[in-house]
């Protein structure tokens, strides 16, 4: 009879790491509500103290005011190992013109390229959790 792989419980991630890991990653994932509908849209981001940073412009750039939810990981496909973040929180356009100066010199592509009619959205995380992802172990 073949073995049965039994999945290994994730390991929880706590808040400070969460961010610290966050700051690593280069794309991640905000989903939002569009036109009464669930959507997800990848993203270039930042990390800004305790706060999720990017370039959005369409659907996305509307969600502003809106509580959303933002995922990144990093999966290894060929030993399933890592690790995968989600935050929630509300979303909001920064407007604070030392603040915008700030984030626009930091090297972050999408938004030194982003286009003209794009807003830079922060989302304020107020629920952060993580856990760390581990291969099945044979049972």
């Amino acid at each position: 009879m073949p073995m049965m792989a039994v999945p290994a419980p994730p390991a929880a991630i706590d808040r400070e790491e969460c961010l610290q890991l966050l700051a690593g990653a280069a794309v991640g994932r905000v989903v939002f509500t569009a036109l009464a509908m669930p959507a997800a849209q990848p993203v270039a981001f930042l990390v800004d103290g305790d706060e999720i940073v990017f370039r959005a412009s369409g659907p996305i750039g509307a969600a502003r005011k809106d509580v959303v939810a933002f995922e990144a990981d990093n999966i290894d496909p060929n030993t399933l190992t890592g690790w995968s973040v989600l935050g929630v929180g509300e979303a909001y356009e920064v407007r604070d013109p030392a603040r915008l100066a700030r984030l626009t010199g930091l090297p972050l592509t999408v938004l030194e390229t982003a286009s003209p009619q794009s807003t830079v959205i922060a989302i304020r995380l107020r629920n952060l959790t993580g856990q760390r992802v581990h291969p099945a172990e044979p049972g």
